[in-house]
């Protein structure tokens, strides 16, 4: 069965163009143009992954992504921008969003990512895909389920998030810089910016950290990157 994707954009010169590409790459694809058609169709319907435009009228794309996320709505989200602020990529990430690409863009890069996402979330890492679960501490894994627990507690975790706590964990011991975790995770250079890496570890120290100000698993090194660590007396 093919993957259904739901693309969400105003303009209809632009939803033509993207759903004529991703169909003809083999996906089904529904769509919407404003932002409430979007979040009912995201809460009513099963959808392999979101292209959720920014600028969108009356409920905007960060708006839509913060809802479903609120929801507890894992699909991925590319969201399209005509921004290429910073604070734009930074804070729809913060929002749940699992990547970003700028218009004006060309139809392969869109396919291109979306099956980058895909694809990511079709096969584990090959270091850990023949493991049942990955037990570090208080934090069970289960890197072909794309689970993760603290305890008895199942963490609400984006895509890319729990792509990201996965590439720590098999490199537990090891400095990581952001570069290489930029490159890893992300599959691609995200135009140098770093500070995506930043949002993401600040996001599953919420989510796993005891106490976020004292991190026992996710440790800052100074300079460099970050190193997941066993936490002492476990």
């Amino acid at each position: 069965m093919s993957q259904k994707l739901l693309v969400v954009d105003d303009e209809e010169s632009i939803i033509t163009l993207i759903s004529y590409n991703l169909e003809q790459s083999g996906y089904q694809v529904d769509t919407a143009m404003d932002g409430q058609s979007a979040m009912e169709k995201a809460k009513h319907s099963s959808y392999d992954l979101i292209v959720l435009d920014l600028m969108l009228p009356e409920v905007d794309g960060l708006e839509v992504c913060r809802q479903i996320r609120q929801e507890k709505i894992k699909v991925p989200i590319l969201m399209l921008t005509a921004k290429d602020e910073e604070f734009d990529k930074v804070l729809g990430l913060e929002l749940g969003a699992d990547d970003y690409l700028t218009k004006p863009f060309s139809p392969r890069e869109l396919v291109a990512r979306v099956r980058a996402i895909l694809r990511r979330l079709d096969y584990a890492p090959e270091q850990v895909q023949d493991d049942f679960k990955k037990v570090i501490g208080h934090l069970t894994i289960y890197p072909d389920n794309y689970e993760a627990y603290v305890k008895t507690e199942q963490l609400e975790l984006t895509p890319k998030e729990f792509e990201l706590l996965l590439y720590l964990t098999n490199n537990k011991g090891r400095v990581m810089t952001r570069d290489q975790l930029l490159n890893a995770v992300w599959n691609y250079e995200f135009v140098g910016d770093t500070r995506i890496v930043d949002v993401h570890v600040s996001h599953l120290r919420e989510k796993i950290e005891p106490n976020t100000k004292k991190p026992v698993y996710i440790k800052t090194v100074r300079g460099l990157g970050y190193k997941f660590e066993e936490p002492p007396g476990t």
